[in-house]
């Protein structure tokens, strides 16, 4: 029990200002749809500022998503990209480089329907995103949103 806990580490602390700011600016957006293009271009500018290898799985990711399930909605939370379903993230994406992980992530939230039985996977490790692995990432984002 000698361990004491520090509180939230650096990239935890910069994910929630990043969400702080996206709330902020969501807040002073006008209309629904001047909200979704400005959304949208956030999304793709994160992504352009992600270092290479992050960027390709990234951009793999968001073409996947877009065409698997036009009802999202893309959208930054926590400073990477995501997609929404009226307004509640479903999926998302996960930068290695910015959480200092060994692998980028594709993660579901708690509003994805993917349940099965009593436990079942919730983020994936994208180590290469190939012909293969996008096939699957359709699937799950189809299945997720119903």
């Amino acid at each position: 029990m000698g361990s004491r806990h520090e509180g939230f580490s650096a990239e935890e602390r910069a994910a929630m200002k990043d969400h702080a700011q996206e709330l902020k600016k969501a807040a002073r957006r006008a209309s629904q749809e001047d909200k979704a293009a400005e959304a949208l271009r956030d999304v793709l500018a994160k992504i352009a500022e992600m270092p290479q290898e992050d960027r390709a799985p990234a951009e793999r990711v968001h073409a996947v998503v877009t065409s698997a399930a036009p009802a999202l909605a893309p959208r930054l939370w926590y400073g990477m990209p995501a997609y929404a379903l009226e307004g509640k993230v479903v999926c998302f994406f996960q930068s290695a480089e910015k959480f200092k992980s060994r692998y980028a992530m594709l993660g579901f939230s708690d509003q994805a329907q993917l349940d099965e039985g009593p436990m079942w996977p919730a983020y994936f490790a994208l180590a290469q995103v190939t012909a293969e692995v996008e096939e699957r990432i359709a699937e799950l984002v189809k299945r997720a949103v119903g």
